[in-house]
């Protein structure tokens, strides 16, 4: 099968995932994104075998590349903030930074953390 048409199929096995996962949130009044479920069960089924990984990686591999593009709408969208930005632009940045900065903190010593206790129980 052609790289393009493989690529093109494991997107679209990841748009059914995502459509899926939503409509289960739905049905199930879940209190979690559609799209996080979505992730958890692909995870899932990786770590499980039941999804090899070379029936995604070409289609997770071009939309991990294009992940750019799906933030240039958003970006864009704050024009329309200009006011906002204008006034309060130096606090929403300082609290993106802090946030950013606690979050990079916190991944980094749980990481730490858990190869430490791998470490003493192997």
């Amino acid at each position: 099968m052609n790289k393009l048409l493989k690529s093109v199929l494991q997107i679209g096995f990841f748009m059914l995932v995502s459509i899926a996962m939503n409509q289960l949130v739905v049905l199930m009044h879940w209190p979690i994104p559609g799209s996080i479920l979505g992730i958890v069960v692909v995870f899932i089924g990786l770590q499980t075998k039941l999804i090899k990984l070379e029936w995604i990686d070409a289609g997770a591999s071009w939309l991990l590349a294009e992940m750019l593009l799906f933030f240039i709408p958003p970006a864009v969208s704050l024009i329309q903030y200009e006011d906002l930005i204008m006034s309060s632009g130096l606090r929403i940045l300082l609290v993106m930074l802090v946030s950013s900065i606690a979050v990079m903190a916190g991944a980094g010593f749980l990481a730490q953390w858990m190869v430490k206790d791998k470490r003493r129980n192997p």
